[in-house]
């Protein structure tokens, strides 16, 4: 049992310039099923092996593919997420930073209703250790098991990966969900996916300033998580006004601090680390709080 991405998912690659090349490469070599990739103008052609359509409903309809990888530059990336919607992808990670928040309005408005889920953009995509990983995460930092990570920040994910594993601790799955003003999948989101998911027991989520989407899911952990969760919050010492690293996360109008969403955690009964420094042993004291083991 996996969150969203297993060994049975059929990927399909939007944008085959240098970068998308490159990690359909990887995520192959992880032992994704990377079945085609989508470049107008290309289609007949593959590329090491891997066929090449011109639309995304021609790669569903001859190769089955059932989630979608978006590479494609800021200015075409909103069509590509909406195109993969069109041709009912269940499941669209977007990569792409920096496309405009107001075509990210207009990918909002078009998904609402619509059975696909996106993550992204300006995220590192999602791994399932031991299945499939789509999408930048490194995956040799990943150890099959039953904690899922679910974070804004790609680096900061990367390293509580890596302080578990070193831990002898597993993950089920990590989602980057990416660290936009608007995206697709919230914390809230993906807390509810961990909760509802047997074989998670236990959750780490890493945020950061800006927003108010670490308090919403604080409120909704407190209300209706059975499993523990611990929590860090990057950004911690930046000054207000100031936007640090990603385009949503800026504290403004007075809402969006590290103290104001460590403080909603801490009331929520989540473990907090000060440091990241300390996220493995913040999720382990959360673990241990509640009788829960999750070495392997």
């Amino acid at each position: 049992m996996s969150v969203l991405l297993n060994k049975d998912s059929r990927v399909v690659t939007q944008g085959l310039g240098a970068t998308g090349k490159f990690h359909l490469q990887g995520c192959r070599e992880y032992g994704t099923q990377m079945v085609a990739g989508v470049r107008p103008g290309k289609g007949g052609t593959d590329f090491e092996g891997c066929p090449i359509f011109d639309t995304v409903s021609q790669a569903v309809e001859k190769e089955g593919a059932n989630v979608s990888v978006i590479y494609v530059p800021p200015p075409g990336a909103a069509d590509a997420i909406m195109e993969a919607t069109d041709a009912g992808i269940p499941l669209i990670v977007c990569i792409t930073e920096g496309i405009p928040a107001a075509d990210m309005v207009r990918v909002k408005r078009f998904m609402e209703g619509k059975d696909s889920r996106l993550i992204g953009p300006n995220c590192p995509g999602i791994i399932t250790p031991g299945e499939a990983k789509v999408g930048i995460m490194p995956g040799y930092i990943h150890k099959p098991g039953r904690v899922g990570v679910v974070s804004r920040s790609g680096t900061l994910t990367y390293e509580a990966v890596h302080q578990l594993t070193l831990a002898g601790v597993g993950q089920s799955t990590c989602i980057g969900i990416g660290g936009d003003p608007i995206i697709g999948t919230t914390h809230t989101d993906a807390m509810k996916l961990y909760n509802d998911d047997p074989d998670t027991d236990a959750v780490i989520m890493i945020g950061e300033i800006g927003g108010n989407a670490e308090e919403t899911a604080a409120a909704w952990v407190k209300e209706n998580m059975t499993k523990p969760v611990a929590a860090f919050i990057g950004g911690q010492t930046a000054p207000p006004g100031k936007r640090m690293g990603h385009a949503g996360a800026i504290i403004s109008g007075g809402q969006g601090s590290a103290a104001d969403k460590m403080a909603a955690l801490t009331a929520a009964g989540v473990t907090v680390a000060k440091s990241p420094a300390d996220m493995g042993k913040a999720l382990l004291e959360a673990c241990e709080k509640q009788g829960v083991s999750v070495k392997s």
